[in-house]
């Protein structure tokens, strides 16, 4: 019989963890529930429940992430850079959704706001999944312009507008890890099926009319398990904070497969 276990860092205690109380006086409190891990310590996983006065707090979760790092609990620990919803370094999730932390608002959580890190990622400390893996598949699909033909000598490679067109949309991927992270296929076969981020990128320069190696990058996902473990269960394209569809872009993938056979 198959035995299925989580990683301890991913398991927390049932029982309440530290509580925060707001300040006396707050009028609009808000609890926020986090999880938390100190590799460095002999504790197990737990949820900590910080109370924090909305009145004196910005409208985002990363504000109140923020907010309790500075004046509350210092070793809380997680990423962040951008604040705009660019970089996708404050990735997590966040009330059972994976998202950016700085651009969910807090009032869209009516209840308690629940924040883990990333799901089925090794954690390095409390919100900060290790990215180690995900990001050797991205760079494993080559991402960046092969051509065989010499560039013009006196202007860029020419491309028309609707080429340009069709990776405006895979180009705008941020690298949250949000997509892979919410897949169950990838869940279960990440060490060899790439997961929607890599195979995103992958389909941004199979259709890009500059680059030459198509063939080379259709033959490298031509594998029953770095491609066609996708089940278009579509967890990639609702949890995309960039509205992008990685579920479509496979399929096109799986297309081209197919097209070259016939």
């Amino acid at each position: 019989m198959a035995e299925f276990s989580l990683p301890p860092e991913s398991r927390f205690k049932e029982v309440p963890g530290r509580k925060h109380a707001a300040p006396a006086g707050a009028a609009r409190v808000k609890t926020f529930r986090i999880y938390r891990w100190d590799p460095d310590g002999e504790e197990k996983p737990r949820v900590d429940n910080y109370e924090i006065d909305l009145d004196r707090c910005g409208p985002m979760v990363l504000d109140a992430l923020i907010k309790i790092k500075n004046e509350v609990d210092a070793s809380l620990t997680f990423r962040r850079s951008c604040r705009e919803g660019i970089c996708g370094s404050c990735a997590m999730n966040i009330d059972g959704v994976n998202t950016l932390a700085c651009t969910k608002p807090i009032e869209d959580v009516r209840k308690d706001v629940n924040i883990f890190p990333l799901p089925h990622m090794p954690v390095i400390k409390d919100l900060v999944p290790d990215l180690t893996h995900f990001y050797a598949q991205y760079a494993s699909i080559k991402p960046w312009l092969q051509a065989r033909t010499p560039a013009p000598p006196d202007r860029e490679r020419a491309q028309s507008p609707e080429d340009q067109e069709k990776i405006d949309g895979p180009s705008a991927c941020i690298l949250c890890a949000c997509c892979s992270t919410s897949c169950p296929s990838y869940w279960w076969n990440g060490d060899r099926y790439l997961g929607p981020a890599a195979l995103l990128a992958a389909y941004r320069w199979l259709v890009d009319t500059r680059d030459e190696a198509t063939g080379e990058r259709l033959d490298e996902l031509e594998d029953p398990f770095r491609l066609y473990r996708c089940h278009t269960i579509m967890n990639c394209t609702e949890a995309c904070p960039k509205d992008l569809n990685p579920a479509k872009a496979i399929a096109e993938i799986k297309k081209m497969m197919l097209e070259r056979h016939l």
